[in-house]
């Protein structure tokens, strides 16, 4: 590894170690030490990794103390400059005080203390200023018990982990606050039953029983989102390819709202011929579209029209923004394009003539929470809806459709299996 000093912006200098032993080297640092660090020019693998190429801080002290590496991740975590850093004595280039204002470098003594310790565990430490860090270290030495040659300190932000844990707790109040309200009415329901059930008619104990089904669909329904987005943050959605006849899904879903009392009048579904063999998972498209048509329905108004087209497969490397101005460049560059490129991919459009979404929450529709109205949900369903659809390789993206309502539009490969390519 090469150990570098990272200067300002546009400006990098590699600082080669001096050769070991010599008057500038008084740690030894010359070469790839004992501990297979690779200190040398370029390593003992040859690769020559640049000290600021590193995503987390490196701060590395010589044996005398004085901070000979101070990399521009550490620059950045601490807001000290490297060239500040660069000959200070670590506890000065690096003040460190434990969550109960102890300084932390004369707790652990790294040059003076036992000479069996090899380094100290990730922890949370405090900045000057009271800013948090993650900081762990490690003591080099040329044999087990000798005198520490170098202090190899490792520093992460902690801003990403307060990120994941104020997204967990705002996951953890959303669910409490949503299955608090049907638990309560299936117990108050069921109590009261039992406790009463001669005194109610037939009809009254009906209407019980029906909103206490209602109810426990919907706690289903809660705790398989929290599934899916377990799955989805993790990396582990499943996706059982299977020929998906994508006209016919979606006009199943028409069908079960019709039969639930929507007017037929209020869906139009335009399908193009031919389309594309679609290999997709029937259960999770079927998520999808649910999705999708149910937020039409419920916050759109006028007719929902859904287009089922064949489209250019997602090529590899897109970034789908979430707003207009990308789907009518998706639409403009397939019509300019569309002699030259084979549809390989299936792509749905769901749109609404209601009063769509605004232009400031486009590019938050597909996270955690976001809801575009107040009518209930928990704010989760296009977040898996992305999810699942990224699963399949393809994209998903907003806009605002023709009579001004939103438009949803997702693009799947054919996702043809290996075995039968």
């Amino acid at each position: 590894m090469s150990v570098g000093t990272s200067g300002a912006p546009g400006r990098r200098e590699a600082r080669r170690p001096p050769a070991p032993g010599s008057a500038g080297d008084p740690g030894g640092l010359g070469t790839d030490g004992p501990t297979g660090l690779g200190v040398g020019p370029d390593g003992p693998t040859g690769l020559g990794v640049d000290p600021d190429d590193l995503p987390d801080g490196l701060v590395v002290a010589d044996a005398h103390g004085r901070v000979i590496c101070f990399n521009a991740a550490a620059a950045r975590i601490t807001a000290v400059p490297a060239e500040e850093a660069l000959g200070q004595h670590l506890e000065k280039a690096l003040p460190l005080e434990d969550l109960e204002g102890r300084r932390w470098w004369q707790l652990t003594d790294p040059y003076g203390g036992l000479a069996i310790r090899v380094g100290q565990p990730e922890r949370n430490l405090l900045l000057h200023g009271g800013r948090e860090v993650l900081v762990s270290a490690r003591y080099v030495r040329d044999h087990p018990t000798g005198p520490v040659r170098r202090v190899v300190v490792s520093l992460r932000d902690t801003e990403a982990r307060r990120r994941t844990e104020r997204s967990h707790a705002e996951l953890i109040a959303t669910v409490a606050h949503e299955l608090r309200s049907p638990l309560t009415s299936v117990k108050g329901f069921t109590a009261t039953l039992l406790a009463k059930w001669e005194r109610f008619t037939d009809d009254q104990k009906r209407l019980m029983l029906e909103t206490v089904d209602a109810d426990a669909d919907r706690v289903t329904r809660l705790i398989a989102e929290l599934l899916d987005i377990s799955r989805i943050d993790s990396g582990r959605l499943e996706v059982r390819r299977q020929l998906v006849d994508m006209g016919a899904a979606v006009g199943r879903h028409v069908q079960a709202y019709v039969a639930a009392g929507q007017p037929a009048d209020r869906f139009l579904v335009r399908t193009e011929q031919p389309l594309p063999e679609l290999w997709a998972d029937p259960d999770k498209i079927d998520q999808v579209l649910s999705n999708l048509i149910e937020n039409a329905v419920r916050h759109g108004e006028g007719t929902v029209t859904i287009d089922i087209t064949a489209a250019p497969s997602p090529r590899d490397g897109d970034d789908p923004r979430n707003s207009e101005n990308t789907e009518n460049a998706q639409n403009t560059e397939h019509t300019e394009h569309t002699e030259h490129v084979e549809n390989t991919a299936t792509s749905v459009t769901v749109s609404d003539e209601g009063p769509g979404i605004p232009e400031e929450s486009m590019n938050r529709v597909f996270t955690r929470f976001w809801r575009g109205s107040k009518r209930g949900g928990t704010g989760l369903g296009l977040y898996i809806v992305k999810g699942i659809v990224e699963a399949h390789g393809g994209t998903i993206t907003v806009g605002r459709a023709v009579g001004g309502g939103a438009r949803f539009r997702f693009t799947l490969p054919v996702g043809t299996p290996a075995h039968l390519l």
